[in-house]
């Protein structure tokens, strides 16, 4: 039995991008840097937005980074999340998508573990090398687990398993790279090793007290976090605030880490890394954009 049985949406289909969208080289699809375990899946939450992923660079390599976004409520939420991320923009212009705006798109969970995507194959109309088709898979699968955890339509504390079809078929070859059709979960290695969670890009804050929330793959981890004032409309930016702080040991909240700044009314971006060892620089820079009002 299908809980739920989800119905498909059409839409207009996007246009085919021209060129091959590549990856940086990687040894067996393997990224320097990157941390071995997936990020886990999301929990529970009260509220209406969607968890989409989207692709980033961070120095030479390329991460899964997510963002929450405001979506329409006809879907079912699984479906919501995937018609957005293979439809909408990144609000940070620093991610992309590969994915194409598909004509068909419906999705179903069954027996709480396993979700299944159909789509059409519209939303295959990129060209990419066969690493960034990897992480293209990656990106829905990510998305679609991501998004049936957090409205609690299926069971976190069992590995959740993803099958993709492709107009009801089992055996298309993503992006002309990737085998659908077997049973998938989430790769290791393949998040973004620091993400800041909120503000979200260009977000509006109240002046004063300002909270910072993002997370990191390593519990424990030091991070140098620098807030830049934008100045001159635009056209330059100062140092503002420098600090660091210690992602979180705490089961449940592994790798979180909150900031709390009191910021005058202005237009800020902020940085945050892992922090360097050895006299080695700081990587896996995270950056945001956000205005304090």
């Amino acid at each position: 039995m299908l809980v739920p049985v989800l119905a498909g949406c059409t839409a207009e289909g996007g246009p085919s991008p021209t060129g091959t969208i590549a990856s940086v080289p990687a040894s067996g699809g393997s990224m320097p840097d990157a941390p071995s375990t997936s990020a886990p899946l999301e929990t529970t939450q009260s509220s209406n937005k969607a968890p989409v992923y989207w692709i980033g660079r961070s120095g030479g390599n390329i991460f899964l980074y997510r963002e929450f976004r405001d979506v329409p409520e006809q879907d079912n939420p699984v479906t919501r999340a995937l018609r957005a991320m293979m439809s909408e923009k990144p609000l940070d212009p620093d991610f992309f998508t590969p994915w194409q705006n598909p004509a068909k798109l419906a999705t179903s969970i069954s027996g709480k573990d396993v979700i299944t995507v159909d789509v059409s194959a519209d939303a295959f109309n990129s060209n990419l090398d066969a690493d960034m088709a990897a992480r293209a898979i990656q990106q829905l699968i990510y998305t679609a687990t991501a998004a049936a955890a957090s409205s609690g339509l299926i069971d976190t504390s069992q590995q959740v398993r993803v099958r993709i079809l492709v107009d009801g078929h089992t055996d298309y070859v993503a992006f002309g790279k990737v085998q659908l059709g077997a049973l998938m979960t989430r790769a290791a290695g393949l998040v973004a090793p620091v993400w800041i969670i909120d503000p979200q890009e260009d977000t509006e804050v109240p002046a004063g007290s300002v909270k910072i929330t993002g997370r990191s793959t390593s519990p424990g981890a030091k991070l140098h976090w620098q807030i830049l004032q934008v100045v001159d409309n635009g056209a330059g930016k100062t140092p503002f605030l420098t600090g660091e702080t210690t992602s979180a040991t705490e089961q449940g909240q592994a790798g979180a880490f909150t900031l709390a700044l009191n910021l005058p009314a202005g237009d800020y971006e902020l940085h945050v890394a892992q922090a360097g060892s050895g006299g080695e620089p700081d990587r896996n820079e995270d950056t945001r954009s956000f205005k304090v009002r």
